[in-house]
Order: C-alpha cells, then sequence, then structure tokens
C-alpha cells in the first residue's frame, strides 16, 4: 500500500510536466520516489522519538546500501542520507570512488584479512567480535595514532547463524579493547532476530542498553554511548528502547534484488 501511494504521488508530479511539454525522466522518477520514502522514514522516527520522550538528533540513520548501484546511493546522499552502512568491504571499495561525500560504516562481519582495506575508509565498524580482530584493527593502524572508533557486536538472541559475542561476554572484550590504544569504543552494536511480532524484541534491546550503560559507568573517561540496533522490521521498538544508530535499507530503497 505504501509503495502504492508513493508511484501514485510520483505519477501525478510527472503528469504535471507533462502538462508543461517536459517529459519526466525515469531517475527523477526514480529521485521523487527515494524522497518520498526518506521523508516517509523519518516520519517514523520522529513519533517514535515522541512516543519515548527523546530528540531527533539523538539518532543517526544509517543508509544500507547493500546491492544497490552507484547513481541510487548518491540519491540517497543528495537526499540528505550522508551515513551509508556496507555489510561487504569489497563492494564498499567498488562503489567508494564514484559516490558523493559520506561517512562510512562498516556493518557486516569484518574478516581480519580485509581490515587493512576497509581502516582508511570507515568512521566506525560496528561488528568487533573478537579479541582477535580488535588486535588486528590495532595492528593495521597507521602508526597506531590514528583511533577508530568501533562497536562491539553482541548476539543478543543467541543464534547459532549469527556473529557477536554472547552478553556474558561482553564485558572481557571491551577490557581488552581498552587496552588498545588505536581504538575507541563507542557502544554496542547487535542485529535482532528476525520475528513478526516485534514487541517481542524488546527484552533484547532492553538488554543492550543495560549492557551500554554498564560499560559507561565502568569507563566514565570514554564516550560509550552508542547502540547500533534496530532495522527496517523493527527500528521503532528499537528507538524506543535506546537506539542511536539504525541501520536501515529497504524501507529506503525498496526490497533487494
Amino acid at each position: 500500500m505504501r509503495e502504492k501511494n508513493v508511484a501514485r504521488r510520483c505519477s501525478h508530479y510527472c503528469a504535471s510536466y507533462r502538462a508543461f511539454g517536459i517529459e519526466a525522466r525515469g531517475e527523477y522518477i526514480h529521485s521523487l520516489m527515494l524522497a518520498e520514502q526518506i521523508r516517509h522514514i523519518e516520519e517514523r522516527i520522529q513519533h517514535a522519538c515522541e512516543r519515548s520522550g527523546r530528540a531527533r538528533d539523538e539518532l543517526t540513520l544509517v543508509a544500507v546500501t547493500k546491492t544497490q548501484p552507484i547513481d541510487v546511493v548518491n540519491r540517497a546522499i543528495a537526499a540528505g542520507l550522508t551515513d551509508i552502512g556496507e555489510n561487504r568491504v569489497q563492494e564498499y571499495l567498488a562503489k567508494q570512488p564514484q559516490l558523493q561525500p559520506h561517512r562510512f560504516h562498516m556493518i557486516g562481519h569484518l574478516q581480519r584479512n580485509k581490515v587493512r582495506q576497509v581502516l582508511p575508509h570507515a568512521s566506525m565498524i560496528h561488528s568487533v567480535d573478537s579479541v582477535a580482530l580488535a588486535e588486528e584493527i590495532q595492528r593495521r593502524s597507521p602508526g597506531g595514532e590514528v583511533r577508530h572508533d568501533v562497536l562491539i557486536e553482541v548476539n543478543s538472541s543467541a543464534e547459532d547463524s549469527k556473529f557477536g559475542v554472547m552478553p556474558a561476554d561482553v564485558p572481557v572484550l571491551a577490557g581488552h579493547i581498552m587496552k588498545l590504544p588505536a581504538l575507541r569504543l563507542r557502544g554496542l552494536m547487535t542485529v535482532a532476530a528476525y520475528v513478526e511480532d516485534v514487541e517481542l524484541l524488546r527484552p533484547a534491546f532492553r538488554l543492550m542498553h543495560t549492557l551500554r550503560d554498564e560499560l559507561a559507568e565502568q569507563y566514565p573517561d570514554e564516550e560509550i554511548r552508542e547502540l547500533s540496533m534496530g532495522m527496517t522490521n523493527d527500528f521503532e521498538i528499537a528507538i524506543e528502547e535506546g537506539a542511536t544508530l539504525l541501520r536501515i535499507g529497504s524501507a529506503i530503497f525498496g526490497p533487494r534484488a
């Protein structure tokens, strides 16, 4: 229904242009639809913030651009989505030279042999899930002088198919990261279980919030405040439970081909 309404509006705009003898181009139509989708997402984010007594500027919307072509990503950036997230290092590197200015978030599983490639580009790595990966980031940091913002990935649903440390192991990994001068721990990330009733996810999101607050209390001199949680299916619940980074793809760009 949502997509039909967007298409209807775009058809109206195109008809208006034809009335003046101007034929709307396909990319212009797509840009209108993309802008409309973004506007709709922003409305939903704002409403969730109002319900939970939060300010919109507490959250960053990270557009997940997996499988999206360069021109579509650039349209999203032009529409104001300057934070983009990719799951695969190689896919991002193939797009990066032709992308408009943006901030890149590495949101997928990061293999140690890809760390050297991702470090010059990532404003934040969301998926640190082992001491070995943290140490590789330290080793690959140029001269150890640049501090890299990282999040610990937590397997909050205890699913065998997911990456991330178990909640009980978060303090141990955090302690190791604190010893590495090239890393700056900013918070936690999780990929919630996919469920039809998103209300069932509240306990997992609340656990993440508690774990983040415990780390912030343990390390008061650090800026540990980020919670990367909430995707297309569940971002409103995640906002209500304290998310600061939203990773949204299909709700912006439509289903992946």
